[in-house]
């Protein structure tokens, strides 16, 4: 765990989060500068800098990323009108915290999509 990662602090317990779900080797929380009503950031206990630094390996990771976001839109309610997800890669990609995650946005009508 790198220790200037605040993802990892979170995870660790050293940082408060508002966390909506949590198994053994993901956490889920809510943005603290959320983009619309539902914002929720998924990410892996295990520090991993970026999806691009995803192996062959962690295929089940990656996809299980995707599988908790689904499960939280239900709880959320906004499985069945829509939601964004999102997963930012490098400085260039718009990824903030060196930390994969992905963003769960919904709650309201989305703009600016790509198809």
């Amino acid at each position: 765990m790198p220790d200037e990662c605040v993802f990892c602090r979170i995870v660790a317990g050293e940082m408060p989060g508002d966390i909506v779900y949590q198994d053994e080797g993901f956490v889920a929380f809510r943005d603290i500068s959320p983009q619309a009503p539902v914002h929720i950031l998924v990410i892996p206990k295990m520090h991993i800098d970026s999806s691009a630094d995803l192996t062959d390996e962690q295929q089940d990771l990656a996809g299980r990323l995707i599988i908790i976001a689904r499960n939280l839109a239900e709880k959320e309610g906004i499985a069945d009108r829509g939601y964004r997800l999102v997963i930012n890669c490098r400085s260039e990609g718009g990824q903030q915290v060196p930390h994969l995650h992905l963003h769960l946005i919904g709650g309201r009508k989305l703009s600016g999509g790509l198809g």
